[in-house]
C-alpha cells in the first residue's frame, strides 16, 4: 500500500521534502485541485440558496390560493424565468454567462470565475427543491395559523420554513452534490479542480492514475456531504426525535 502511495506521488513530481510542500500548497497540485472544487460550489451554493430559497418561497406563497396571492403575471413570469434557465444545459449556461463573470469578476477563467454560472445555474435549481419541500407541509397547519392572526412573514419564518426543515435540509443537500457536479464540469471550458485536473492531465496527458484520483476523490466528497446531510435531517426531524 505504501509503495503504491509512493509511485503516486512519483508520478506526480512529489520527490523530496520540498517538493512535498510544493505539491500540498501550488496551483496545479491534486490538494490544491481538492480546495478549488470544494471553494467555488460552495460559494455557489451560498449565493444560490440566497437567491433561490426567497423564489421558492415566492412561488409557494405568491400563488393563486397562497397565504399572500401575487399578481398573475408576476408568477408566470418567474415561474417562466426560471423554466428557461434549468432547461439550458450547464456546458452551454456556462458559455453563455461568462461575459457576467468578465463584468463583475474581470476574468472568465479559473475558478472564482465560475462561481457567477454555477450561481446562474443553481439558483433556478435550488428556487424548484424548495418549492416541493414547501409543498410537502400539511395545509392545516398553515390554516391553522392564519386562523391566530399571523402575518405572512411570521407564516413563513415560524411556520413553514421550521415545519419543513427535515426536507429542505435533504434538498440543500441534493443541490450542494449537484452544484459540486457541475463545478466538476466546469473543468471543460476554463475552470479549475479535480475536473480540470482529471480531463487535462489525467485524459489529455494519459495520466490514467490522476484521472482516477481525481474521480475517486470526488465520489468521496459526495459521500461525505451526502452522510453530513442525512444526518442533519434525521436530527431536525420531529417525527423521529
Amino acid at each position: 500500500m505504501l509503495d503504491s502511495l509512493v509511485s503516486l506521488l512519483e508520478s506526480w513530481g512529489v520527490n523530496s521534502a520540498a517538493d512535498q510542500v510544493e505539491f500540498l500548497t501550488n496551483p496545479g497540485t491534486l490538494p490544491f485541485a481538492v480546495w478549488e472544487t470544494l471553494y467555488a460550489p460552495l460559494a455557489a451554493t451560498i449565493l444560490a440558496y440566497v437567491i433561490g430559497l426567497p423564489l421558492g418561497i415566492l412561488l409557494v406563497t405568491g400563488e393563486a390560493g397562497g397565504i399572500h396571492p401575487l399578481p398573475k403575471w408576476l408568477m408566470g413570469f418567474l415561474n417562466l424565468a426560471i423554466n428557461l434557465l434549468r432547461s439550458v444545459p450547464f456546458l452551454i449556461l456556462m458559455v453563455m454567462v461568462f461575459p457576467l463573470s468578465r463584468l463583475i469578476l474581470g476574468t472568465s477563467v479559473g475558478t472564482t470565475a465560475t462561481i457567477i454560472p454555477l450561481t446562474v445555474a443553481a439558483a433556478p435549481f435550488v428556487a424548484r427543491l424548495v418549492e416541493c419541500s414547501l409543498r410537502e407541509m400539511d395545509r392545516g397547519v398553515i390554516e391553522a395559523a392564519q386562523s391566530m392572526g399571523c402575518s405572512t412573514w411570521q407564516i413563513v419564518t415560524k411556520v413553514m420554513l421550521p415545519e419543513c426543515r427535515p426536507s429542505l435540509i435533504n434538498s440543500a443537500t441534493n443541490a450542494s452534490i449537484t452544484i459540486l457536479s457541475y463545478g466538476a464540469m466546469a473543468g471543460a471550458i476554463g475552470g479549475d479542480g479535480l475536473g480540470a485536473m482529471a480531463l487535462m492531465r489525467g485524459y489529455g496527458r494519459h495520466q490514467i492514475v490522476v484521472m482516477y484520483a481525481a474521480v475517486i476523490i470526488l465520489v468521496i466528497l459526495v459521500q461525505i456531504i451526502q452522510s453530513i446531510g442525512t444526518a442533519l435531517s434525521v436530527k431536525s426531524d420531529r417525527r423521529i426525535n
